[in-house]
This record gives structure tokens, C-alpha cells and sequence, in this order.
């Protein structure tokens, strides 16, 4: 295995993770998905070295692509997986190097990407090519899946297990930006909308409406407890810390011009909740549903009744029974957090690779995202370590960067666990 991993071309390497970055691929919804480009340079990449690809169009312009490399005979199946998208650069002024530009300083590669994770997916590019170029004997085969669209709603992985590509894989390895640590957990993501609607009206005189804010902040008190309450029920989780219900936009009304002086008849809550282990996300959805139906409830009941009506009634007769109230919740994603075990296979391979490589103890933590291994566990019931060069903290932010050592050292890491895996 030493002698294959001499076959690891750094500079090869280097220029290919420049390529990825130098081809910009944000999605943009007004100018289309961008990732065709570079997934048809990767396939084309993939193609020149002999290795088996197939490219399918998740939607306009947004294409996976699926490299497979064969073994010598039957076996096992391990997949890596390395997205095609990055985020948005910004404002391009506040970087100190082009955003798309791949320079190189100080052992460091900058550039949208770099880290997150047109490197990763470099690294795991020139694992298929030194395994498949050294002539190394393994059995089964490799799947290199390089879906569309994994910073949005993960259309692409969606796409791949619909085809049934991951039907017959036993392990999979998530190539993301994880400092090469062996993360065997991570988050799971509900994504949840809540409307309140009433009654919209001069803000001078409020009593001739209903406010579709003042519930709002009642639900937002509601889940702010739900959130409490799960933390003191599961505590601090060791790699990812406590669960978090979040409201991230708050909006009123929820389409047209809002203005200081005019009571709102809509307002939108969007929430980011990030589970962890021992959480389940039905029960969740039922706790939110009750919430919102118990605020929406008791708002109706006190503009039917009791000492807000009689003041209504003051202000002009019947006007009371002109009045509505409804809320609704629509939760619009539902990714499961992922946890594999410590003495699963694949884990045990990735931790001796690192081990080996790095020459020092493995590091175990867990993913603070979810990752296009999300869908793959919990709807394959398929076995995922996440690793990868790359400072967690350096995701998304500007002057992206990966350490060209650290890089080096993931597509070792890939390779040696592929190897492990596959001949074990």
C-alpha cells in the first residue's frame, strides 16, 4: 500500500482542485444551476483516465455525475461523495484574492471552494486514478457520486438514491471539510415555515383589525421553551453539542410592502431546527403542529369572546364578527440526524488510514451540518464517515482556503480506506 500511495501526484493534485475552483459553480436560480460546467469537467477528467462515468440531469443545467471504478472480482462497494456546488461569494470587493481564482500562498489554496469542498472532491478524483493507474488489486467496486445542488436542498443526492444508485453500496465516505477527524455523527435539519394571518388595518387604530404579529410572538416564546425543554432532556451530545430551534427570518406581511403605519394582516416565521441523537423528528413535528394550533386556538377564542370583544364592540358595533384569525405550519424539509457506529467497518478503516498517514490518534467528532450523507443514511440505511481536509471553521466565509499538506493528506486517507475497505 506505501508504494501506492507514492503514486499520489501532488502537484496533479494541486491543479486539479485549481480547475474545480476556476470554474464557478454558485447556484444562482435567476442564471440557472452553474454546475454543469464543472460536473463536465470532472466527468471529462474522470473519462481521460480510463474510468467507467455516467452523467444524469437532475434538472436543466444541473447534472450528478456517477464514476465507477471495477475490481478485480465481486465485493463490497464504497462510495465517495463530493459535491459540485459552492455558496455565493459575496461581495467579491471584500476578498483578498479572486474569489475564483485558486492562487496559491503559502502552501494554502484560496478560492471559493477550495475548502468546501472542490479540494475534497479533487482529492477523491485522484484516488480513483492512483488506485486505478498503480494497478492496486482490490475487489467490488468504487462509486464516486458527485451530485448537484448539496448547499440547497440536496436535489442531487435525492436524485442518485431515486435512480438506485446507492442500492447495492455498504459504506460510504462523505468528503467534506472536517480537518481529516473521523466525524461518525451529525446534525439533522427540520426546516419549518409558520404564517399567521388577520385582519389588516390603519396601525392608529388597531382595534378595527387583528394583528398577525402579536401570535407570532407568542409561538416564537412557545418554541423557545420546546427548545429548553429538549436541552434539559438530552443535555450536551460529546461531538455536536446541544440541539437548537431557531427562527432565522420573521417577515410581515408576508408578500407586498410593509409600512410603519399599517397593521399587518400576514407574518412568516422561518425556523432551522438542528436535532441531535435521541431526538425524533415525528414527535418534533407533532410538538411544533400542537403549538401552533393551541396559539391559533386561543387567539380565536379571545377575539369571540371575553374583554376583547366587549372593547371591539365599543369601537363600532359587530365589527368583531368581521374579524379572522388563522395559523398554519408547513415543515419543508425533514433531514434525520446520522449516527454510525464506532466499531462499524468503515469507521475502523478510516481511523487505521488516518492513524497510518497522519501518525497520530484519530480524532473523532461529528458534523455541526448536515451533509448529502444525510439521505444516504437514513433512506439506505447505508454506514457514512465524514472526512476530509479543510478548517471546519473556514466554510462559507471569505478567502476560502485549504492547506495544500492537510490536502495531500485526505486523498491518502481515501485511498488507504478505500483499499482497506475493499480488501478486508
Amino acid at each position: 500500500m506505501n508504494e501506492v500511495l507514492k503514486k499520489i501526484d501532488r502537484d496533479e493534485l494541486v491543479q486539479l482542485t485549481q480547475s474545480l475552483i476556476q470554474i464557478p459553480s454558485v447556484y444562482r436560480p435567476d442564471q440557472g444551476g452553474n454546475e454543469e460546467k464543472v460536473a463536465l469537467f470532472a466527468a471529462d477528467w474522470l473519462k481521460n483516465i480510463g474510468i467507467e462515468v455516467h452523467i444524469e440531469e437532475v434538472e436543466p443545467g444541473r447534472p450528478n455525475v456517477i464514476a465507477i471504478l471495477h475490481g478485480n472480482a465481486s465485493g463490497k462497494t464504497l462510495m465517495f461523495e463530493g459535491h459540485t456546488d459552492v455558496v455565493t461569494e459575496g461581495d467579491e470587493s471584500e476578498w483578498s484574492y479572486p474569489p475564483f481564482g485558486g492562487v496559491i500562498e503559502n502552501g494554502r489554496i484560496y478560492g471559493r471552494g477550495s475548502c468546501d469542498t472542490q479540494g475534497n472532491l479533487a482529492a477523491a478524483m485522484i484516488t480513483l486514478k492512483t488506485i486505478k493507474t498503480s494497478g492496486a488489486s482490490f475487489n467490488g467496486k468504487i462509486v464516486l457520486g458527485i451530485p448537484v445542488d448539496e448547499e440547497g436542498m440536496m436535489i442531487g443526492i435525492k436524485h442518485f438514491i431515486k435512480q438506485g444508485w446507492a442500492d447495492d453500496i455498504d459504506a460510504a465516505i462523505i468528503c467534506e471539510p472536517e480537518e481529516n477527524q473521523v466525524c461518525i455523527t451529525q446534525k439533522g435539519a427540520l426546516r419549518a415555515s409558520i404564517e399567521t394571518h388577520g385582519v389588516m388595518c390603519h396601525g392608529a387604530m388597531p382595534l378595527s383589525g387583528f394583528n398577525s404579529i402579536k401570535p407570532m410572538a407568542e409561538i416564537i416564546l412557545r418554541v423557545e421553551q420546546l427548545e429548553k425543554q429538549e436541552i434539559e432532556r438530552l443535555g450536551k451530545n460529546d461531538f455536536l453539542g446541544f440541539p437548537s430551534f431557531t427562527p432565522t427570518v420573521i417577515q410581515a406581511p408576508i408578500s407586498g410592502e410593509g409600512q410603519l403605519n399599517v397593521m399587518s394582516s400576514s407574518c412568516q416565521l422561518l425556523l432551522d431546527i438542528r436535532t441531535i441523537p435521541g431526538q425524533d423528528h415525528e414527535v418534533l413535528k407533532t410538538q411544533l403542529a400542537e403549538i401552533v394550533t393551541e396559539v391559533e386556538s386561543q387567539t380565536q377564542q379571545n377575539l369571540a369572546q371575553g374583554f376583547e370583544r366587549e372593547v371591539r364592540e365599543q369601537l363600532q358595533p359587530g365589527i368583531a364578527d368581521q374579524l379572522k384569525f388563522s395559523a398554519k405550519l408547513d415543515v419543508f424539509e425533514d433531514r434525520p440526524w446520522t449516527q454510525t457506529d464506532r466499531d462499524d467497518p468503515i469507521v475502523q478503516v478510516v481511523a487505521e488510514a488516518v492513524e497510518q498517514i497522519t501518525k497520530k490518534p484519530p480524532i473523532y467528532n461529528g458534523v455541526p451540518g448536515a451533509t448529502d450523507g444525510t439521505f444516504l443514511f437514513s433512506e439506505k440505511d447505508i454506514p457514512i464517515v465524514t472526512t476530509g481536509a479543510g478548517d471546519r471553521m473556514v466554510p462559507h466565509h471569505k478567502d476560502e482556503w485549504v492547506d495544500i499538506n492537510e490536502l495531500v493528506e485526505a486523498a491518502q486517507i481515501y485511498t488507504l480506506s478505500a483499499l482497506k475497505f475493499l480488501n478486508s
